[in-house]
């Protein structure tokens, strides 16, 4: 059996040494990290195609659990709707920026996401308001989580470690586990007792 490996999509100009995601990245030795061409020009197709290049990269039948902030976030969601055969396995969505402001609305899936997806979103953050991220979380079949007056969830807003991210990441690789465990021992498994 293998444990799903973690892939961290940061976005717009990167997540920075001090960012959670980066905390969260040293937290597991085979994490990947996607790494745009331009992290200061938001090109949601070239964002998307690089996530799956990343995948392709990495070269294994590992499964994998992504973690996206910000603009990461759109390119992850278009990556689910252009590769529905992707290996990434849950998805968890923080602080998605806001479509509109980019004009990608009509280029992001608009229906329910093929996997388990997650949302956190913030009260007062400025890139995407908490009614837009709930719209969006409902389009995509997401789970919806809002952390009240925190910003944009990123260092500028004291986000350094994320517990609850880890957190996140442990019960996704935990169900992974139990989801690969047949239901019912084999009766070779029970010779030992003979």
């Amino acid at each position: 059996m293998k444990t799903p490996r973690l892939l961290i999509i940061p976005g717009l100009r990167d997540s920075g040494p001090t960012h959670w995601q980066s905390w969260l990245q040293q937290q597991y030795r085979d994490s990947r990290r996607v790494q745009q061409r331009d992290f200061a020009s938001p090109d949601l197709e070239r964002w998307a195609d690089r996530i799956q290049r990343t995948l392709e990269h990495a070269g294994d039948a590992h499964e994998w659990i992504a973690v996206a902030h910000s603009f990461g976030c759109l390119a992850l969601a278009r990556h689910l709707a252009d590769q529905p055969d992707s290996p990434i396995r849950s998805a968890l969505l923080v602080a998605p920026a806001e479509p509109d402001r980019f004009g990608l609305a009509e280029s992001l899936p608009h229906g329910r996401l093929d996997r388990s997806v997650s949302v956190i979103a913030s009260q007062s953050d400025p890139w995407m308001s908490a009614s837009s991220a709930l719209r969006w979380a409902t389009r995509w079949g997401a789970s919806y989580s809002n952390l009240g007056d925190v910003g944009h969830i990123n260092a500028e807003s004291g986000f350094g470690p994320f517990p609850l991210a880890k957190r996140w990441v442990e019960a996704a690789r935990s169900r992974a586990a139990r989801e690969q465990r047949p239901l019912h021992a084999d009766f070779r498994e029970w010779q030992f007792g003979l």
